[in-house]
C-alpha cells in the first residue's frame, strides 16, 4: 500500500456557501467532527482541535494552521501529530477540503496528504494511515448527515 494521501468524494444537497462555513466554522466543526477550536477562518491562523472524552474527562489537543480558505470553494489546513508544535509544512499533514457546485448542491473532495514525508517507521506510518481512513471516513458521514439535518429545517 502506498499510504501517500487519503481522498473522498461525495456530493451534498448544499450550497458551497453553506458547505464552506460548515466545515470551517467552530461551532459546526463542533457538530460533526466533535472537536472544540476557536480556529479563525484566514490563511495562517493557527489554533487547536480539542477532543474529550466525557466518560475519563480527558483530552487532546491538535495543533492546525490554515493553508487556505477561499469561499465557498476551498479550505485547508495543517494538523500536526504528536501534538504539542504548531503545525507546519515540515511536521504535519495537509486537509483540503474542495467545493464544487453541482446543481443545487456540492460536490465535497477532501484529499489529506503528507503521510510519508512525516519520516514514521513503516509500522507507524501504516497505523496512523489506517487511523485516518477510519477517522475521515466516520467524520465524513457526520458531516453529511449534519447537513442534511442543517438544509432540512432552512
Amino acid at each position: 500500500m502506498e499510504h501517500g494521501s487519503i481522498e473522498r468524494e461525495f456530493r451534498i444537497d448544499a450550497s458551497p456557501e453553506v458547505v464552506f462555513e460548515v466545515i470551517s466554522s467552530p461551532v459546526h466543526i463542533r457538530e460533526w467532527w466533535g472537536a472544540e477550536t476557536d480556529l479563525e477562518r484566514a490563511p495562517g491562523a493557527t489554533g487547536e482541535l480539542v477532543w474529550g472524552d466525557p466518560a475519563t474527562g480527558a483530552e487532546q489537543a491538535v495543533p492546525i494552521t490554515v493553508v487556505d480558505a477561499e469561499p465557498p470553494r476551498l479550505f485547508s489546513f495543517r494538523w500536526v501529530h504528536p501534538d504539542g508544535e504548531v503545525a507546519t509544512a515540515a511536521n504535519s499533514l495537509l486537509v483540503t477540503f474542495e467545493l464544487s457546485p453541482s446543481g443545487a448542491g456540492t460536490v465535497v473532495r477532501l484529499t489529506e496528504t503528507g503521510f510519508r514525508e512525516m519520516g514514521w517507521e513503516a509500522a507507524v506510518l501504516e497505523e496512523h494511515y489506517q487511523q485516518h481512513i477510519v477517522g475521515w471516513d466516520t467524520h465524513l458521514a457526520h458531516l453529511g448527515e449534519y447537513l442534511t439535518q442543517l438544509v432540512s429545517t432552512q
